[in-house]
């Protein structure tokens, strides 16, 4: 009986670009838990529905006491079964009624509120006793396209993992070091930088695409040499906003080029063969299998080629790439498919067929920790949630306090 749900309340908070989202408190009867829900600016066309017609408010005044009535009774301990009544409350394919933020912040919280109660953490709680693994920190250190200025690079994310580090502290600071470094050889480039930032806390200057790949790698270089350590680029394309249906090409407003299929998956090629690059991410159309099967099919294993807008975090979805080779990671983001329960369904099945899962933030975030447990009872080998500002190192911290608990801490080995 200590894990029956007694209670569930919802409000409405910030997040970190000051729009509103939800957070939902459980009660069971020797347990609490606390989650909210995130938000993300490009956006998959294929993801869940965020928030209903009304967005938080009409949750709040008029959903929030008919999940309470159908939870008040239930096990928290039975996650499946309770995920299956959030998504018959909202009766919808794409959760559209009630929302996709809503189901994953209750689903969230209800998991949490079941650890609570027989006083376990989540990561253990969902994972079970045996995890000893901490996932490799992806850090977002220059932001460009759709979370920074217009006279930002097109690239959305220069990220770095630093590959060499023993364990999470040495990590997380070998990201925060490399973060500072850009800084000085930004301001170097560029007199008038006054340390702008995009959404996700990395850098936001104006400069070229080429101009943030040579400081990037530059940067993992140097501070990589005094840490000791390797430290490797990688990329969030999100190709997906640059893409003219019109034109059937990448558009580049930074360099004033257009690329169409086959010049883009050439000029990803090159970056990834001259840079070294770990990871890069929706490298072409969220809806262009065939070209991540090609690029794919180029790169080898040298580097993650990893489908976020392409998959959504949903497993029929992922089965598609799975059937057609596209891509060899997946992002994996629980409001993307609205429940916990649906996001393990996708994570099995990725590593069933050898995807590395690749446990993310959104760039509209809040200080909730949840998906630092996530990875570890995943068994996620990466983890991307920035490098600095709050909402993004409470999930850092959270990893160092994850693994000072474990008994045997490990990195999460990488084979690429």
């Amino acid at each position: 009986m200590d894990s029956v749900i007694e209670d569930v309340r919802v409000r409405k908070i910030l997040d970190s670009r000051g729009n509103p989202t939800l957070e939902v408190d459980v009660i069971t009867w020797n347990g609490f838990g606390r989650a909210a829900a995130p938000s993300g600016a490009s956006t998959g066309s294929r993801e869940v529905v965020a928030f209903p017609e009304g967005g938080v408010d009409k949750i709040i005044g008029e959903v929030e006491d008919v999940i309470s009535s159908e939870l008040i009774g239930m096990d928290a301990e039975e996650l499946q079964d309770i995920d299956m009544v959030l998504k018959e409350i909202d009766g919808t394919e794409n959760l559209s009624s009630i929302g996709g933020n809503t189901t994953v912040a209750v689903s969230m919280a209800v998991a949490k509120a079941g650890a609570s109660s027989y006083n376990m953490p989540l990561y253990k709680f969902l994972g079970g006793n045996m995890k000893t693994e901490i996932p490799y920190p992806l850090g977002n250190m220059i932001n460009g396209g759709a979370h920074a200025g217009k006279h930002a690079p097109d690239i959305q994310e220069f990220l770095i993992v630093p590959v060499g580090a023993s364990n999470i502290t040495e990590a997380v600071f070998a990201n925060s070091n490399v973060h500072k470094r850009l800084k000085e050889l930004i301001q170097a480039k560029d007199k008038s930088f006054t340390g702008g930032k995009g959404d996700e806390g990395g850098w936001a200057p104006n400069i070229t695409n080429y101009d943030a790949l040579d400081m990037q790698s530059k940067a993992c270089e140097e501070v990589g040499d005094e840490m000791g350590i390797e430290i490797r680029p990688s990329l969030d394309m999100a190709a997906s906003e640059m893409w003219d249906a019109s034109q059937e090409k990448y558009i580049y407003g930074q360099e004033n080029i257009a690329r169409d299929t086959g010049e883009q998956i050439e000029f990803v090629k090159e970056i990834i063969e001259t840079y070294h690059m770990l990871y890069v991410e929706d490298p072409l159309d969220e809806a262009d299998f065939t070209g991540f099967s090609e690029l794919t099919a180029k790169i080898g294993d040298k580097c993650l080629i990893c489908g976020d807008d392409l998959f959504v975090t949903n497993k029929q979805i992922l089965q598609e790439g799975i059937d057609q080779k596209s891509g060899n990671a997946i992002i994996i983001k629980p409001n993307q498919i609205g429940t916990l329960t649906d996001t393990y369904e996708t994570v099995k099945l990725a590593k069933e067929n050898q995807y590395v899962p690749v446990v993310s933030h959104r760039s509209g975030e809040t200080t909730d920790d949840t998906i630092a447990h996530l990875a570890v009872a995943f068994s996620a080998p990466l983890i991307k949630t920035g490098a600095l500002g709050g909402e993004r190192i409470a999930k850092l911290n959270e990893l160092i306090r994850i693994e000072e608990e474990l008994s045997n801490p490990a990195m999460a080995i990488l084979d690429k």
